[in-house]
């Protein structure tokens, strides 16, 4: 009997240790299928949110449907950031000192026309404009050719954009511009048509490459002349056509109006912008980071500091066989002892680090392919881990539709860079300088302007060893950029001495800071102050 009962014991005690071998075996297998999310510290790159929402693809992609605009949850594995920028409470001098923009001093836009400003009346002629560089180059070009067609009293036809400088996009105006927009918002300033008449013959076009930097006499006189001998003025260039200052008031506000109200992004950039905008957001507040550290900008400037022999020479064959690009012999360490390279995104990261944002920053590169990508971005990568992109923000399928288009590419980036908390470019370049100008003209949101010149005797000394990070770094630049965050100030005009052409290349561009002409002292109602309008 005691045995019976002893082989009863055991079989029971075989069972439960089958059952508890089966069981580890069930969540081992598991636990190969199953992934289970690391801490913040410790999250892989990229950082990707969910799938995008039907309704959000459908309306990006174009379907006809309505579709109401709802922004991604941000996955409870990310970290969700600081609280936002319209929450900032002024008790907190981190917040106030890092994310606030700088006392704007009640500057507001002012672009409405004088009481003596006039109508278009009858044209006289078409004015064709065949734009040149990238977007924000045109950008600025068309601008600049809806004035001078209000001087010169012509129709201004659609501008054609470039397609066959450096970046090769196949893009038409629609497909960047809202186009019917640009056309209405500009009905008591200049007459704009889609197409130039078919009636009209080639005898009657003349083909001029407009003067650079070029005042209200140039235009009203020699240009306006040729009306007598022909009906079509084709402008085979559009950048820096037209003088930056001592024009008429009512024409730099038409500028300002050309560009501020009337080129608006086409609708499906704007949604793709403002999905981007949200996403971003849902981390906290965030910089947009202009890491102009690009194959062409390097190549084009002969900057080489960090880059392997094996680089520098890749870059020297890219600028040599470039046409376009006079200056071949540089030298790149007199170059970046000047200022006149961008910063690299190591010295990018010291910066931002010394002026003291945290290392769970998000930060937004707006920018194309980085040269060496991971071997050049491991320094940036590793102090500041919330590194965003397009390409991470968004799925494949959200970004199809402007691929292979680096205009329209440029365009996400301009919008997320002008909607950004803070805005830092680390190269004083086109996309930049007209980022700098629509944050000045939205409300002189906050944008650091790095002292590259000044920068790189700190960056070099922290290289041979003479100065460590710490408080002391950190005083000397926060002290140094306290005047280089966006705050208000008048266009700077030319360097004392220069003459001619260098004196017009040395004033500050129109577009970079739209004060005193576009922006007064005083109240406004129903400021907008974004470019998302919907």
């Amino acid at each position: 009997m005691m045995q019976k009962r002893r082989w009863k014991t055991v079989g029971l005690m075989r069972k439960m240790l089958s059952c508890a071998i089966c069981t580890i075996a069930m969540m081992a297998l598991l636990s190969v299928h199953l992934h289970v999310f690391p801490p913040y510290s410790k999250l892989p790159d990229p950082y990707r949110l969910p799938h995008p929402q039907i309704e959000i693809r459908d309306k990006i992609l174009g379907k006809e449907q309505e579709q109401s605009w709802t922004s991604e949850i941000t996955p409870p594995n990310v970290y969700k950031g600081p609280l936002s920028s319209h929450q900032c409470s002024d008790r907190n001098p981190n917040c106030t000192k890092l994310w606030k923009p700088p006392p704007n001093r009640n500057y507001l836009p002012c672009t409405q026309p004088s009481p003596n400003y006039t109508s278009p009346s009858e044209s006289r002629g078409y004015l064709l404009a065949h734009t040149n560089g990238g977007l924000n180059q045109m950008r600025a070009g068309i601008c600049d050719m809806v004035a001078i067609a209000h001087i010169i009293n012509a129709t201004l036809v659609v501008p054609k954009l470039d397609k066959k400088s450096y970046w090769q996009d196949s893009s038409n105006f629609s497909d960047v511009f809202d186009e019917d927009h640009f056309i209405n918002a500009l009905a008591n300033d200049v007459k704009v048509i889609k197409k130039l008449p078919k009636e009209i013959g080639s005898s009657m076009k003349a083909v001029k490459y407009f003067k650079s930097w070029s005042g209200m006499d140039y235009y009203q006189e020699e240009i306006a002349s040729m009306w007598a001998d022909y009906k079509v003025i084709r402008a085979a260039k559009t950048d820096s056509r037209l003088a930056n200052n001592n024009l008429p008031p009512d024409i730099q506000k038409l500028r300002c109006r050309a560009c501020y109200e009337a080129l608006r992004f086409a609708p499906q950039i704007e949604a793709m912008g403002k999905l981007l905008v949200d996403r971003m957001r849902s981390y906290g507040p965030y910089i947009s980071l202009h890491l102009r550290y690009e194959k062409d900008m390097l190549a084009f400037s002969g900057c080489t500091h960090d880059l392997s022999p094996a680089e520098a020479n890749e870059l020297k064959m890219i600028r040599d066989a470039n046409d376009n690009w006079k200056v071949k012999d540089i030298d790149p360490r007199e170059q970046r002892s000047k200022g006149f390279c961008p910063l690299t995104p190591k010295e990018a990261a010291i910066f931002l680090s010394a002026l003291g944002y945290p290392s769970n920053t998000p930060i937004y590169i707006a920018a194309g392919e980085i040269y060496g990508g991971d071997s050049h971005m491991g320094d940036l990568q590793s102090r500041y881990p919330m590194l965003m992109r397009k390409e991470t923000l968004a799925s494949f399928e959200e970004l199809e539709p402007f691929t292979n288009h680096l205009s329209q590419l440029a365009a996400l980036d301009y919008i997320v860079s002008v909607e950004s908390d803070v805005f830092m470019p680390t190269y004083s370049g086109n996309m930049a300088r007209a980022v700098e100008g629509h944050r000045r003209f939205l409300g002189h949101r906050r944008t650091i302007s790095p002292d590259r010149k000044a920068l790189v005797r700190l960056f070099d000394k922290i290289e041979q060893g003479k100065l460590k990070e710490g408080k002391y770094l950190s005083d000397h630049v926060i002290e140094s950029h306290r005047k280089r965050q966006g705050s208000p100030r008048k266009r700077k005009g030319p360097i004392s001495g220069t003459k001619g052409t260098d004196r017009f290349r040395s004033e500050e561009a129109f577009y970079v800071n739209p004060l005193p002409d576009c922006l007064c002292q005083g109240q406004s109602q129903n400021l907008n102050t974004s470019i998302i309008t919907s």
